[in-house]
């Protein structure tokens, strides 16, 4: 028997592919740490939604609703939409994966964006299919650019609307323009995990391309304006027939009972959100002008979270900041693995983080290199 069948061996492909590494935990020797990496909101969940969980713990013996109508039926109330059009998951990157599984097979093609959520390469790897990477313009989604990187084999596009991590978005009219120029047996995935912080006139989450193609579908997270990251709670919208094939290999009971209550009680407080995109909209409007004063450059964004770039200067680029800013308790994103080496991604965190990290990056520019 040869070394190379001496052991359970992967199909080809797989041990290429980068495992996704999330944010930062931990800042060794420091006594008080900010996580300010991975977007999640300062105001955690809805008080409601923390009591929905809790009575949860009640029926720990028994399976949740395999359906989650319960979830579904209160999205659907809110958004205005129909129930059998909506499927939960194990957070939205479960029904990403599952879109891959489904539509992706080897020789197939998927079309990303330079600077997308990592997490669609891996997807589209792990199908056994080729991702294609298309440039984005000032940092945002070029639909021409993706048109153009059509070819036979593209069966599915990620559009992550808005982008992580540059924060910026597409306008609605720009995501028409691009599903009228793919082929009709193209699925376009608008990646929403942001929208409830988006107050743009000419933005629309996707329900409105939904709902008009049979093409389209749109992903959404409770991880991020819900606070319930903790918990993995995603849904997608999306034509019957799509729905109907992600159902046949979603796995069964894919969501818990514990997620399914948090996350309908949570969506139904929608006074409790409003919150927390007002305090996300202020800080993410002080957060840039205080660091753009402090001589740093800023892309502007809608989402939760701002992109920092700095200088090209020893001792003042990113690696250099992010070493500085851990030194004292502050952690924040590095972005290498997104084609941005010499940025960092800052997540609005409560005040005194915000303030803190404002000092912090004061004093990290001051000082001589």
């Amino acid at each position: 028997m040869s070394v190379e069948m001496s052991k359970p061996v992967p199909r080809p492909g797989i041990l290429d592919i980068a495992a996704y590494v999330p944010g930062k935990e931990h800042a060794p020797g420091v006594a008080r740490v900010y996580k300010l990496s991975s977007n999640e909101t300062p105001l955690g969940a809805s008080p409601k939604a923390i009591e929905a969980f809790k009575a949860a713990a009640d029926n720990l013996g028994r399976y949740p609703d395999g359906q989650a109508i319960e979830l579904r039926e209160a999205i659907a109330a809110v958004h205005g939409l129909n129930p059998a059009n909506i499927l939960c998951g194990n957070g939205s990157d479960e029904l990403l994966g599952l879109l891959c599984h489904v539509y992706l097979g080897a020789g197939d093609e998927g079309i990303i964006t330079e600077h997308g959520f990592l997490v669609y390469k891996i997807q589209i790897l792990g199908a056994g299919a080729t991702p294609v990477v298309v440039r984005e313009k000032n940092h945002t989604v070029d639909v021409d650019a993706i048109l153009a990187a059509v070819t036979e084999r593209t069966k599915i596009v990620f559009i992550a609307n808005p982008g992580n991590p540059t924060g910026t978005y597409v306008p609605v009219s720009e995501i028409r323009r691009l599903q009228a120029g793919l082929p009709k047996h193209v699925v376009l995935v608008l990646d929403a995990a942001y929208a409830e912080y988006v107050r743009r006139n000419d933005y629309e989450a996707g329900i409105e391309v939904v709902s008009s193609n049979a093409n389209v579908v749109m992903t959404r997270t409770f991880s991020k304006a819900y606070g319930l990251a903790a918990l993995r709670v995603g849904w997608m919208y999306a034509p019957a027939d799509i729905v109907d094939a992600v159902n046949r290999v979603r796995a069964p009971f894919n969501l818990n009972a514990a997620a399914i209550a948090a996350g309908a009680a949570a969506i139904r407080d929608q006074a409790f959100v409003q919150q927390a995109v007002s305090f996300n909209q202020m800080w993410v409007e002080t957060l840039t002008e205080a660091l753009e004063a402090i001589g740093l450059k800023v892309t502007p964004s809608v989402a939760n979270f701002v992109l920092i770039h700095f200088p090209d200067i020893d001792g003042k680029r990113a690696p250099d900041a992010d070493e500085f800013l851990m030194s004292r308790g502050y952690i924040l994103r590095a972005m290498r693995g997104y084609g941005f080496a010499n940025a960092l991604r800052l997540s609005v965190g409560p005040e005194e983080a915000n303030r803190g990290v404002i000092a912090a990056l004061g004093e990290f520019m001051g000082r001589r290199a």
